[in-house]
C-alpha cells in the first residue's frame, strides 16, 4: 500500500489536477460576434476576440458588463438586469415602454419607442460608463422628450421620420463616447387622452366636409364657366349668322331693286315708284305683327296711300311683281303709279 501511494505519485497527481484545473480555467472559447474584456490584477489587459484563447486563472479574469432588458408581463414591461462577461457585438434592440411627453401645444402623449444600437468599442462600453444599457435608455428618453417638446401634436403624427432622425443625430455624439453606435431609432406607438383623440376625430370630419364643399364649389364654378363660354360662343355664332343673313338679304334687296330699276328705267319718277313699292311691301309684311296684340290697328295716312297704291297694283295685275311687269308694257299706267307714290310720300 505504501508503494502505491508514494509521495512522488501523490505530488504528481496534485500537479496533474492543478494543471487540468488551470487548463480548464485558462482555456476560453469565444464565439463569433462576441468579445471578452480581460483584466489582469484589476487592470485592463486585452480584449479576447472570437476563437480559442488562453488566460491565466486567478490573475486574469473577464470584466462583466451590465445589460438591461425589458420583459413584458401582462400589459406592462419590467426591466431585468444581468451581468454578462461575453459582450455581444451584434445589433441589439431596446424596446423601452411608453414615456409621457408634452408637446409644444401642451398635449401630453405617451410614446413607445425602440432603439437599435451596436457595441463598437467593448473597452469603452465597460470602463467609460457604469451601466451602458441604462445610460443609452435614459439618453433616448430625454432626447425624445426634447425633440417632441418642440413640435405640435399634428406635426408629430406627420413627421415620425423627422423625429427619428433628430433623436438619432442628437444621441450619436454622447453614445460614441461609450463605444456604442446608434443605428436607428423608431417611434412605435403614440397614445393620447380620449378627449384629445375625440377632438382630432371631429377635426378630421370637419376637414373632410370642408374639402367636399370646396370640391363641389369648384365643380359648380367650372360648370358655370363652361356654360358661360358655351353661351358666349353660341351668341357669337348667332351674331355671325345674323350678320351674314342680313348681308345676304341686303344683297338680295339690292339686286332686286337694281333689276326693277333696270326694267323700269333710271328716271326720278321710276325711282320714286320703286321706293313706294318697296315701302308698301314692308307695310304689308308688318300688318300681321301690328294686329297680333290688339283688335284695332291705327295706320298712318302715308301708309294708307301706300296700301292704296299696292291695292291698285293687285287690282291691275294681281300682285306687285305682276304690276311692275304690267307697268313696263303700259306707259299710261306708269304715270298713275308715280302720282300715287308721290301723294303717299
Amino acid at each position: 500500500m505504501e508503494s502505491l501511494f508514494s509521495p512522488s505519485l501523490i505530488l504528481s497527481l496534485i500537479f496533474l489536477a492543478v494543471g487540468v484545473f488551470i487548463i480548464a480555467k485558462g482555456l476560453v472559447i469565444v464565439r463569433q460576434s462576441e468579445v471578452m474584456v480581460i483584466e489582469r490584477l484589476g487592470s485592463f489587459n486585452r480584449v479576447l476576440e472570437s476563437g480559442i484563447n488562453i488566460i491565466i486563472p486567478f490573475i486574469e479574469r473577464p470584466r462583466p458588463i451590465t445589460i438591461i432588458r425589458y420583459v413584458k408581463m401582462g400589459q406592462e414591461y419590467h426591466p431585468v438586469a444581468s451581468d454578462e462577461v461575453r459582450i455581444d457585438r451584434r445589433e441589439t434592440v431596446m424596446d423601452f415602454p411608453g414615456q409621457p411627453v408634452v408637446t409644444t401645444d401642451n398635449v401630453t402623449v405617451s410614446i413607445n419607442g425602440a432603439l437599435y444600437y451596436q457595441i463598437i468599442d467593448p473597452r469603452r462600453a465597460v470602463y467609460e460608463v457604469a451601466n451602458m444599457s441604462q445610460a443609452v435608455e435614459v439618453l433616448a428618453k430625454t432626447t425624445l422628450r426634447s425633440v417632441v417638446g418642440k413640435m405640435e401634436l399634428d406635426k408629430l403624427f406627420e413627421s415620425r421620420s423627422e423625429v427619428n432622425n433628430a433623436i438619432q443625430s442628437e444621441m450619436e455624439e454622447p453614445a460614441s463616447k461609450w463605444g456604442v453606435k446608434l443605428t436607428r431609432v423608431e417611434v412605435q406607438d403614440i397614445s393620447m387622452p380620449e378627449e384629445v383623440e375625440e377632438a382630432m376625430r371631429l377635426q378630421m370630419a370637419a376637414e373632410r366636409k370642408r374639402r367636399a364643399t370646396v370640391t363641389e364649389a369648384e365643380g359648380e364654378k367650372a360648370a358655370a364657366i363652361a356654360m358661360a363660354q358655351g353661351q358666349r360662343e353660341s351668341a357669337i355664332l348667332n351674331a355671325q349668322g345674323d350678320k351674314e343673313s342680313a348681308i345676304l338679304r341686303a344683297q338680295g334687296e339690292q339686286e332686286s331693286i337694281r333689276l326693277v330699276l333696270s326694267a323700269m328705267g333710271d328716271s326720278q319718277e321710276n325711282k320714286q315708284a320703286v321706293i313706294g313699292y318697296l315701302l308698301g311691301q314692308s307695310y304689308i309684311k308688318a300688318l300681321p305683327t301690328m294686329a297680333k296684340d290688339g283688335e284695332r290697328v291705327f295706320v298712318p295716312y302715308e301708309s294708307s296711300a301706300l296700301l292704296g297704291s299696292m291695292g291698285m297694283f293687285r287690282e291691275l295685275a294681281g300682285s306687285p311683281e305682276d304690276a311692275a311687269r304690267h307697268l313696263l308694257r303700259k306707259d299710261g299706267l306708269r304715270g298713275g303709279l308715280v302720282g300715287g307714290s308721290a301723294s303717299g310720300a
